[in-house]
């Protein structure tokens, strides 16, 4: 990974805002301590390379706040957003020390590292860790297949819906609450970036975004701040069933 200053910032496992959804959520008091020994923060200004792929990984993370992007570059220069690494989402896998993707911060970015062997001495001593990682990359696994129903399957108007729809309940689990009217989303990415995410082109998002605020289903503060007036109307709109339920 690309050396980024280590922050001084150092806040008790037990007070952090990621503590109950990272990968630290089943700790005991004695796997706490272990982690407190190996780890320190790194904060990254938006638009800062983490690591790109190929380079040597010295240390895993928990996102503590902000947002990074995952990428790929092809053999002609192209590149394609793979994926977004959110508050309380785990960056690195234990066993390769090298990244498979370029990661990158979307906006300011704290993440909590650990320093890699250490870590992956505690994932061999304590299942609970282990568990909870695997449970993550489970669920990562799930999301990403959800994704590749969205890139392949959905319209425009519900891709951009879907996309709302997944930031606002990512928002709420981290209030450990139901997303609800008035709910607030912060968009990680601008226009252009979100139209390569979703597959889309920046005019048809830009197109999509002003018709979903012109009937009500959100409302626009400046150009990153979105208000979700009514959470199940606009995931209504993004094609997903909804006997499905929400997450807790």
């Amino acid at each position: 990974m690309s050396p980024a200053g280590c922050h001084p910032l150092q806040v008790p496992c037990e007070d952090c805002p990621i503590r109950y959804r990272a990968v630290c959520a089943t700790c005991e008091p004695s796997e706490l301590t272990a982690l407190e020994g190996s780890k320190y923060y790194r904060r990254y200004e938006a638009g800062q390379v983490i690591g790109l792929a190929g380079e040597r990984m010295d240390f895993v993370a928990s996102v503590v706040s902000g947002v990074a992007g995952l990428s790929q570059t092809m053999e002609d220069g192209r590149t394609q957003m793979v994926g977004l690494l959110l508050p309380s989402d785990f960056l690195g896998r234990p066993g390769r020390d090298r990244s498979p993707y370029d990661v990158t911060a979307l906006s300011e970015l704290l993440l909590c590292c650990f320093r890699r062997r250490p870590f992956e001495g505690l994932l061999h001593s304590s299942p609970r860790v282990a568990a909870r990682l695997l449970d993550m990359t489970l669920d990562e696994l799930d999301a990403a297949r959800d994704w590749l129903l969205l890139l392949g399957r959905k319209s425009a108007r519900e891709k951009i819906a879907s996309f709302l729809t997944i930031l606002a309940r990512r928002e709420a689990v981290l209030r450990q609450s139901l997303p609800t009217g008035g709910t607030v989303v912060d968009l990680p990415l601008g226009r252009e970036a979100m139209a390569d995410y979703l597959g889309l082109t920046l005019e048809t998002v830009s197109r999509q975004i002003s018709a979903l605020r012109r009937e009500g289903v959100i409302a626009l503060e400046g150009s990153r701040r979105v208000v979700i007036p009514d959470f199940h109307r606009l995931a209504a709109e993004s094609g997903d069933d909804s006997d499905g339920g929400l997450p807790c």
